[in-house]
């Protein structure tokens, strides 16, 4: 089989993207656990040096684990080059960095994972990045915010936590008229759902941890997109050392093998929450793209296949109706991160209060009766029984 995969649908370019970077007679391929590779000769040890992307030489700089979970990345977005880096923010950072510095602009949403905003308006500021922050929802917003010296275009869509969607099509255009180079975070949608580049868009990054890796076992992130950008991104990771070891790269593997699969229980579980939260009148707003109250359901229908696991509901009780939700609930645990098969909860006013300032989170609408459930895989009517178990907590201490 080649590496031309176009003709396989998902479930296959998961299981097969990678067999031609297995050069062994193993199904499962092998844990490279190896710092360095040796050379016979002068001139072998050089062309492996000057190779990029070479995984026979420095693990650095390249390893066969990181190479076979990056086929398998590429071939889902339907990218041409793909690499794998130690954590979502790595990849992001790493991106970000590789094509901006000092003196250049950057216009982003408004809406982003609270690291992503966090790294734009602390770590980038002090490297003489300015960035410009828009409404994703209105993309004359980020027309009019384009300047001469804007050289990225950050997107996140759906957005975490409050799952607004950004019209793909628009916005890469946008992007693309005035020289800027378009990336997203695809972390929350996956290409199982939503392939960004297939409507324009330059780049694509995730968080691994997530729902790729599934498993809540491992850290890492990823970055999609033409060889040329991935180049220059791989270049970045290796001096900054922002790499994926062996064995964490055979973990992301491992779970992008059974990413399609989960994905539709994920899909299907949080479809039902969704509608079955959106019923209770304690709860102001539930927010999840699928619902076709969703303001920009017909948008998120247009760009999406499915609508993934993430959910966000709104107590009208505010902090303490969605903390004492979030303490009731049984199968789902309080705890950071989203995309395992384990159903998590969390009060985003008081997790990402640290690193997001109350002027940051207000500008988010982030409310103080959010709370965001990553569904997981177990059954569907365990979950509802849980949630309606909690909620009717909430109720008792609101009359």
């Amino acid at each position: 089989m080649t590496d031309s995969l176009d003709e396989l649908r998902p479930d296959s370019r998961a299981i097969h993207a990678d067999r031609s970077a297995n050069e062994t007679d193993a199904v499962v391929p092998p844990i490279w656990l190896t710092s360095t590779f040796w050379a016979e000769t002068d001139e072998e040890f050089l062309e492996k040096a000057s190779t990029p992307g070479c995984d026979r030489f420095y693990t650095r700089a390249g390893n066969p684990n990181q190479t076979q979970a990056s086929k398998v990345v590429a071939a889902l977005e339907g990218a041409e080059a793909a690499v794998v880096a130690g954590s979502g923010m790595g990849a992001i950072s790493s991106t970000i960095l590789a094509f901006a510095g000092s003196g250049d602009h950057i216009v982003a949403q408004r809406n982003l994972y609270a690291g992503t905003t966090s790294f734009l308006s602390g770590l980038a500021v002090k490297l003489g990045i300015e960035t410009t922050f828009v409404d994703q929802r209105d993309p004359l917003e980020f027309e009019a915010a384009m300047r001469p010296t804007t050289r990225l275009v950050v997107l996140e869509t759906p957005s975490n936590p409050l799952l607004r969607v950004t019209d793909l099509r628009a916005v890469a255009a946008v992007a693309r008229a005035r020289g800027a180079v378009s990336i997203i975070d695809n972390t929350v949608a996956t290409p199982i759902n939503q392939r960004p580049i297939e409507f324009g868009v330059d780049i694509v990054m995730h968080s691994a941890t997530k729902y790729m890796g599934g498993h809540s076992d491992v850290i890492a992130g990823a970055v999609a997109g033409g060889r040329e950008h991935i180049d220059r991104i791989a270049h970045v990771l290796t001096q900054t050392g922002a790499i994926l070891g062996p064995f964490e790269s055979w973990l992301l593997l491992r779970g992008l093998r059974s990413l399609s699969v989960r994905m539709e229980r994920h899909n299907r579980n949080a479809m039902a929450v969704a509608g079955f939260l959106a019923g209770y009148p304690s709860i102001s707003a539930v927010h999840y793209p699928g619902l076709e109250s969703h303001p920009q359901h017909a948008l998120a229908k247009s760009q999406m296949s499915a609508f993934s696991g993430l959910v966000t509901a709104d107590f009208a009780g505010g902090h303490d109706a969605a903390s004492r939700f979030v303490s009731s609930v049984r199968l789902a645990r309080r705890a950071p991160s989203l995309g395992g098969v384990e159903s998590l909860a969390i009060h985003p006013a008081a997790m990402w209060a640290r690193s997001l300032s109350a002027d940051q989170m207000a500008a988010m609408d982030i409310t103080p009766g959010l709370v965001r459930l990553s569904i997981g895989l177990e059954d569907e009517r365990d979950l509802l029984d849980d949630f309606d178990r909690a909620l009717q907590q909430v109720k008792s201490v609101s009359v």
